[in-house]
């Protein structure tokens, strides 16, 4: 059945991680890593079953592909998840494990921050493994990523909000958020400053009062969110949002969030968003984080950094240029230009590996 899984997706390596002293249980994927080594965070989730933790790490892994090559980098795509509750699971001795089987890796996959984990993880993760990226400043890091995954949301707001009303101006413009966590905090910091009114929402009631408090946000329900009069509504919680239930209660023109995966159906509520009139900006203007810490592997500059994340707006000026060429959804536009970069090295690794067979071949 996984193996069925992983060669329909074409997946590389799925690891099975285990500690009993420390009550780590972790899965590692590598989905592709054509382009370079596989970078992508580590997600702590309390999944109810072990399938859960699977399918979510063989979808994220692969998104983390096609984001890390229609964002430029030379990167491939992975993703690890734990099992287990992030707010009491957690100790120096569960991520200091977790780094030792990364390590184990040989470098194919690169760890860093996601959901549920923090630069104090990642440190512990660093005392095992060199395969880690957004550890402390302390360390020539470039610490957490969260506020260059807002930057580049941000900018690919703006683009966003230029496809659908003409101008990428944000003044006056009402966005609604889902989920109120530490990007989408600096991300409302942003749209606050650039003149927009925010409409919040999160299952932490701290983090909506905060938003409320420090930029004048309204606070709705949860379910809510998704029928809010709003002219851009910026998913920002978990995958899966955009589905047959919740894109008919929608009521604004354009949709650009940092949730990973947030159409349920790429194929299905893709089209139900154009039927619509919708648009939707794909998963790579979520790249400025991933597109920070990859900075790392260079020798971290930050201003040089900074300077690639405000790049997801042209990034994403590409994908709905090819998206109108096409005829395609921007979400397809952003899958062909990855998959275009990862064809092309692919045919270049295949002339190469000829050429030493024939080397080979002549020896003989």
């Amino acid at each position: 059945m996984i193996f069925t899984e992983m060669e329909q997706g074409d997946y590389e390596q799925l690891v099975f991680c285990q500690d009993k002293a420390s009550g780590l249980k972790a899965i590692i994927c590598i989905h592709d890593t054509t382009l370079g080594p596989a970078l992508g965070g580590i997600r702590f989730w309390n999944y109810e079953h072990e399938d859960e933790a699977i399918t979510d790490v063989l979808r994220l892994a692969k998104g983390m592909t096609y984001k890390n090559a229609a964002a430029g980098l030379n990167l491939g795509g992975g993703k690890a998840v734990v099992i287990g509750d992030a707010s009491k699971d957690k100790s120096e001795a569960f991520f200091r494990s977790l780094g030792r089987y990364i390590n184990n890796l040989g470098g194919r996959y690169i760890a860093a921050e996601d959901v549920g984990t923090t630069v104090e993880d990642m440190d512990y993760i660093y005392q095992e493994t060199d395969y880690v990226c957004g550890v402390s400043e302390a360390y020539g890091s470039s610490g957490n990523p969260s506020p260059f995954t807002a930057l580049g949301l941000f900018v690919a707001t703006q683009r966003t909000a230029k496809e659908a009303f003409g101008s990428d101006d944000l003044t006056g413009k009402t966005v609604s958020v889902q989920g109120v966590g530490n990007v989408a905090y600096s991300l409302c910091k942003h749209l606050h400053e650039a003149g927009a009114k925010l409409i919040v929402t999160d299952i932490n009631d701290k983090a909506v009062q905060r938003a409320v408090d420090d930029f004048g946000a309204t606070a709705v329900g949860l379910d809510e969110i998704y029928s809010v009069e709003a002219d851009i509504f910026a998913p920002c919680a978990l995958g899966g949002i955009l589905n047959d239930d919740t894109i008919p209660q929608l009521k604004v023109k354009a949709i650009c969030g940092s949730a990973n995966n947030q159409l349920l159906d790429i194929e299905k509520h893709g089209k139900a968003l154009q039927d619509r009139g919708i648009v939707y900006a794909p998963d790579v203007v979520n790249s400025g984080g991933v597109i920070n810490v990859a900075d790392e592997l260079e020798g971290y500059n930050k201003e040089r950094a900074t300077a690639k994340v405000k790049e997801v707006y042209n990034q994403l000026d590409k994908i709905f240029t090819i998206a109108k060429d096409e005829n395609i959804s921007p979400q397809h536009a952003a899958d062909h230009l990855a998959e275009s970069r990862i064809k092309a090295i692919q045919n270049v690794k295949s002339v190469y590996s000829q050429t030493d067979k024939n080397i080979l071949s002549g020896r003989k």
